[in-house]
C-alpha cells in the first residue's frame, strides 16, 4: 500500500482546492482556504494530524481557516517572504528569499516523514509578489505539482499588469516545464492537469497575454 496519500477538499464559495498530503501518520496542509471544521475532520477522518500548513499566496480566498486551523493544530506554518507581510497569522518559516533562483528549495516540515517525501518549493511570482508552488516527486508513478492560482489548464493564473504577466508566465517557464510531461498539475481551483498537456502552449499564453 502506497503510504503517501493526497486528500483534494474544495471548500467554499470560490471552490478552493484544498490540498492534504500525508504520510506515517503526518500531514501537510496546502491551502487553508476556508471551511476550517471541514478540513479537520477530513484529516480526522484519514487518521493523520496536521504538523505543517503551507500557504500558496496571500489572497483571502486561499487563508480563511487558516487562523482556525492553526490554533486547533499547533501547526508550523510556511508561506514565501514576499506574501508573509499580508498574511493574517504569523508565519513560522518563510522562503524564496533568493526570487531568482531556479533550482527548487527542499520543503523542510516539522515531520521526519513528511521530510522523507522530498518535497520541493518553487516561487512563481505575478499573480502575487510571491506565490509558492510545491512539487511532489514520486518513484512509482507520475510527480506532482501543487500550483496554487499560478498555473490552471489552458493558462497562468490571473495578474494586474503585462509585467506581472510576463513575470509569472516566465516563473511558470523555468519552474514548472521542465518536470516530466506526465506530472499531474493540482491547481488552486478548478480541475486538473499535466505539464504534458499544457506546455504546447505556452507560446500561445505568451501571445494573447494572459
Amino acid at each position: 500500500m502506497d503510504p503517501t496519500q493526497i486528500t483534494t477538499t474544495t471548500v467554499g464559495p470560490m471552490g478552493n482546492n484544498c490540498y492534504l498530503v500525508s504520510s506515517g501518520g503526518d500531514a501537510l496542509l496546502i491551502d487553508a482556504a476556508d471551511e476550517a471544521p471541514r478540513l479537520l475532520s477530513t484529516a480526522a477522518d484519514a487518521g493523520v494530524r496536521i504538523t505543517d500548513v503551507l500557504t500558496t499566496h496571500r489572497h483571502w480566498d486561499h487563508v480563511q481557516a487558516l487562523t482556525e486551523v492553526l490554533a486547533a493544530t499547533g501547526a508550523r506554518h510556511h508561506a514565501s517572504v514576499q506574501d508573509a507581510p499580508d498574511l493574517p497569522v504569523h508565519v513560522d518559516a518563510s522562503w524564496g528569499h533568493d526570487p531568482d533562483r531556479d533550482a527548487p528549495e527542499d520543503f523542510i516540515t516539522s515531520s521526519p516523514s513528511l521530510n522523507s517525501l522530498g518535497m520541493r518549493l518553487i516561487l512563481l511570482r505575478g499573480h502575487t509578489a510571491g506565490g509558492l508552488g510545491v512539487i511532489l516527486p514520486r518513484d512509482d508513478g507520475p510527480d506532482h505539482l501543487f500550483a496554487g492560482d499560478s498555473l490552471f489548464p489552458g493558462g497562468v493564473g490571473k495578474t494586474e499588469s503585462p509585467e506581472d504577466f510576463d513575470m509569472l508566465l516566465t516563473d511558470v517557464s523555468r519552474r514548472c516545464f521542465p518536470l516530466p510531461d506526465e506530472t499531474l498539475v493540482h491547481p488552486g481551483h478548478g480541475d486538473g492537469t499535466t505539464i504534458g498537456a499544457e506546455r504546447p502552449h505556452l507560446e500561445q499564453w505568451r501571445e494573447r497575454g494572459w
